[in-house]
């Protein structure tokens, strides 16, 4: 590690096998707490390579549990985190949303690192059991449309890395590398990031893959689409802007989608949306972002995605999906 944060330090980059090798000996328990720290920390003041990206992410995909649900077509809605804008639970409210509309949702998600409330804690709030069981989440995903995939039970080689990164609590490299390691391998993703540069990396590495996907990015910085401004779309084939105009609905003031100010005050909030009793903004934020998950794997425009998703959570077969996958946990 020594000789890694060395280069670091006199701002060299890492190959990929470089990026690679550090994560692997990370998980194997070969460094201890303060270098793995000082690590996470270089990367918090510099830029990521595409190589560094790749090599960390091969790592995890290599050492992940792995879970086959290829015969559903899955979608993950995931964003990176880390944009510092504390929003409700958008993309897992639009998941289920998604999910209502008939598209299979393999939804890879942990607790909050930079945020109050990560997707895990309002969905280990709402009473969903995380398991690693294929039989399990293959039965909530055939049943429910959806299963829950909480990180830590597929990336054990992260257990070195939980505990400084929550002690840290800022955004580290692993908010960038999130939506990328889901162990089911969903061959349709819709993914949300904190910046245009990280856009652009990630639509450069799926660009190597046979994954469908659309990449999101607000210009006002949140990572998904927000309707507080114009958002970056970039997928396989297009690149664009959306604006709140072309779902017909009007532009939202930042204060409109604020979270939750504890755990608890975030499943409410999510409660009352997927109930049917959210506001227009709760709402219209939700149903935008589920809109693109339908047009990703449909490959309809993002009106007519917009249309099936209000169809699901005004007629109630989002709450339905979370009702079942919340009985599915009690067995």
């Amino acid at each position: 590690m020594k000789t890694i944060l060395n280069k670091l330090i006199n701002h060299e980059v890492l190959t990929k096998e470089e990026a690679k090798n550090v994560l692997i000996n990370i998980s194997s328990g070969q460094y201890n707490p303060s270098q793995i720290s000082a690590f996470l920390t270089v990367y918090m003041m510099r830029s990521i390579t595409i190589d560094e990206l790749s090599g960390f992410r091969e790592a995890l995909l290599d050492l992940c549990i792995r879970v086959d649900l290829s015969a559903y077509n899955t979608i993950d809605l995931c964003g990176t985190g880390g944009d510092g804008k504390d929003t409700f639970n958008i993309s897992t409210l639009a998941s289920f949303v998604a999910a209502g509309a008939g598209i299979k949702v393999a939804k890879h998600g942990n607790y909050g690192v930079s945020s109050i409330s990560g997707s895990s804690n309002v969905m280990e709030q709402m009473g969903i059991k995380f398991s690693n069981d294929p039989d399990f989440l293959e039965k909530c995903i055939d049943q429910a449309g959806i299963c829950v995939l909480h990180a830590p039970l597929f990336h054990p080689a992260m257990k070195n890395v939980g505990p400084i990164r929550k002690e840290l609590a800022v955004k580290t490299f692993f908010n960038m590398l999130g939506p990328m390691v889901n162990p089911a391998f969903p061959q349709n993703q819709l993914v949300g990031v904190f910046n245009l540069e990280l856009a652009r990396m990630y639509a450069y590495l799926y660009q190597n893959t046979d994954v469908n996907f659309t990449i999101l990015h607000s210009l006002d910085g949140y990572d998904e689409i927000s309707l507080t401004g114009p958002t970056k779309i970039i997928t396989s084939h297009m690149e664009g802007m959306i604006k709140p105009e072309d779902f017909g609905v009007r532009l939202l003031s930042q204060t409109e989608i604020e979270g939750g100010k504890t755990i608890e005050e975030s499943a409410e909030i999510f409660t009352n949306i997927i109930s049917g009793k959210g506001n227009e903004a709760q709402n219209n934020v939700v149903l935008a972002n589920a809109a693109m998950a339908i047009a990703t794997v449909n490959k309809c425009t993002p009106q007519e995605g917009f249309e099936l998703a209000k169809e699901s959570l005004f007629s109630g077969k989002g709450l339905k999906a979370l009702n079942k996958l919340q009985e599915l946990s009690k067995i």
